[in-house]
């Protein structure tokens, strides 16, 4: 298998360079990272950030963003099923409890449980890009940032536009979306309706999911502009070993609503957003899909928000600040009544020492009313050793609050704890960047030391799964990236994009003995992936994906994907995408085994 990945890198190479003598290049050092109060370049950051754009939205062979986001270097997806209809996100080797979700900057951390981190009710065409975090991102976004954030970005613009796409494959797949955007005067506004469904690749696999998406904002002048959203998911779905092998017949409805309305007022030297939001998530949970009677969940989570952040530019340098509270509560046949708020003040700071230094240091602290308060302070600084060259480093602490789930769980295999404590680590990272003609190149290494780390544990295979404070982890890694895309040319052929990365994690767990872990054995372990988007002719376009994955303790998977698009950009477009060409065998999240090949078809239309 080896030996396959290495032949096929060599490959890429070797176009990749034949490629490279007719073309122009454009890249994302423009591309302004979205971090609620002071905002850096892509290509001034002194963190290790991913940044995924509308052109690898549109041609990666993924139905969800979930598939996308497994192509990234440092993110595990863990899909239950196709198309992501339930996934957990790690990041880092860590797990998906520990990986804060948002759009456009609001959380969507549900108290009920972290599995929900992925139903976002966005539909994939109005994604304009997503940014990863990698690394501690408590003292940026707030507590639960623990392993890395996941920022996903919409805008509005003065274009209009209507699009529709559809498209079908194997295993009864379908599905259809219309988005458009249809500003009046000053007046933006997105709207987007999603379906799909699916009978499923195995018994009890199937699904649908609906997603309904509204953005609007207008300019009231030069300095005032206020932005709303609201949005809604309906996702149901049979759930076969998706939290236990032993029910082959387990179901799950889940809908979440999100809404949001915000202002920014926007002065020479000072900046603020205010924003209030609300989020909404019922989850019906059976053991026996057609027998509710004999074991039921539901649940309803609902958080409502407050948050204020901005910065202002002095002699000394850009002050960002910010204050946020948050209520979450949650009602529950199984879980109780539930509530806690939370509140936080952020504070930082980014100075130039001299012309080529930079330093950024912060801190967040944050009230719980049942935690009481915590700190969480984090620095980085950054050295451009040459217009093309820079190199950084950083420090900082992670803090992640148990779920409801954690607490109060009450079930067959499942049994919640209500003495845990809050999980802490402490990390830091030094790296080195290269930009330079549309090549990026990046060489990171990380260590995070976890104390109190929550972890789902039991003496033996009899006795539920319980979460316990027990574990120190000490965990650290390394990640090469490299990257390069140019401009449309006129050749007939052109590699007009290529990735290839490699990730090592190293996590030494000190447990007790005796006991089964249930999260912390199978994280990443070492991780490849690599792509090439080649142009053919002015209309077509054909992207290969592979990803190499090794877990702790699991067998390692190769899969490779592919996808060609005709006249993407045109009034008319047609793709054909192809899944798992390779026929691995291979589960990704508990014991449950991921389809073999599949395929699919579609149409776009561009109509305005």
């Amino acid at each position: 298998m080896k030996k396959t990945m290495l032949s096929i890198a060599v490959l890429l190479v070797s176009m990749q360079l034949k490629a490279q003598s007719d073309t122009t290049t454009q890249n994302l050092e423009e591309v302004i990272i979205q971090e609620n109060r002071i905002q850096i370049p892509f290509s001034k950051q002194s963190r290790n950030i991913s940044v995924i754009d509308k052109l690898e939205i549109e041609t990666t062979p993924a139905r969800s963003l979930q598939e996308i986001l497994s192509f990234v270097p440092g993110v595990d997806v863990r899909q239950r099923g196709v198309t992501g209809v339930q996934a957990d996100i790690g990041i880092r080797g860590g797990s998906f409890a520990q990986t804060l979700m948002l759009v456009n900057g609001i959380k969507l951390t549900d108290p009920q449980s972290g599995h929900h981190m992925m139903n976002i009710p966005v539909p994939l065409v109005n994604i304009d890009r997503v940014e990863v975090l990698k690394g501690p991102g408590s003292r940026i976004f707030g507590q639960n940032a623990y392993a890395g954030a996941i920022n996903v970005i919409t805008s509005l613009t003065d274009d209009r536009y209507l699009r529709v796409q559809g498209y079908a494959g194997d295993f009864g797949m379908k599905g259809i979306n219309f988005a458009g955007s249809l500003p009046t005067g000053k007046y933006k506004q997105n709207l987007a309706l999603s379906y799909d469904d699916s009978n499923g690749y195995q018994y009890n696999s199937d699904y649908k999911v609906s997603n309904i998406f509204y953005e609007g904002g207008i300019d009231l002048n030069e300095k005032n502009s206020i932005r709303g959203m609201i949005a809604y998911t309906d996702r149901t779905f049979g759930a076969n070993g998706f939290y236990t092998s032993s029910f082959p017949d387990q179901w799950e409805s889940i809908q979440t609503t999100l809404a949001s309305l915000s202002h920014t007022l926007n002065l020479s030297n000072f900046y603020l957003n205010t924003r209030a939001y609300y989020r909404k998530n019922v989850d019906e949970y059976r053991l026996r899909r057609n027998e509710p009677e004999f074991y039921q969940n539901n649940h309803q989570s609902d958080v409502y928000a407050l948050e204020a952040n901005g910065n202002f530019k002095t002699s000394l340098g850009t002050t960002g600040f910010g204050i946020e509270t948050r209520k979450e509560a949650l009602e529950s046949n199984n879980l109780g009544d539930r509530e806690r708020t939370l509140s936080g003040i952020f504070l930082e700071q980014l100075v130039n020492l001299g012309s080529k230094v930079d330093l950024r240091a912060g801190i967040y602290s944050n009230y719980n009313s049942g935690y009481g308060w915590k700190h969480f302070p984090g620095a980085e600084v950054g050295f451009q050793a040459s217009k093309d060259i820079r190199i950084y480093s950083g420090y900082g602490v992670s803090y992640r609050i148990p779920s409801f789930t954690d607490l109060y769980y009450v079930g067959p295999t499942n049994i919640g704890n209500d003495q845990l404590t809050p999980e802490q680590a402490q990390n830091f990272e030094v790296g080195a960047k290269w930009a330079k003609s549309g090549f990026r190149a990046e060489l990171v290494y990380f260590i995070r030391n976890t104390d109190d780390l929550i972890e789902w544990t039991r003496p033996d295979e009899n006795t539920p799964w319980q979460p316990q404070n027990f574990n120190e982890v000490k965990l650290n890694g390394v990640e090469a990236s490299f990257f390069y895309r140019v401009n449309p040319s006129a050749s007939t052929v052109q590699i007009k994009e290529f990735s290839f990365s490699y990730n090592y994690i190293n996590a030494d767990i000190i447990q007790q003995p005796g006991i089964e872990t249930r999260y912390a054995l199978t994280a990443l372990k070492n991780q490849v992936i690599g792509g090439v988007l080649v142009g053919i002719g002015k209309k077509t376009e054909w992207n290969t994906k592979m990803r190499y994955v090794e877990r702790m303790n699991q067998d390692p998977y190769f899969v490779m994907d592919m996808r060609v698009d005709y006249n993407r950009l045109g009034k008319i477009g047609v793709f054909a995408e192809a899944s798992n060409l390779t026929n691995t065998e291979y589960v990704e999240a508990a014991t449950i085994q991921m389809p073999g090949r599949w395929f699919r078809a579609g149409f776009m239309l561009n109509i305005l």
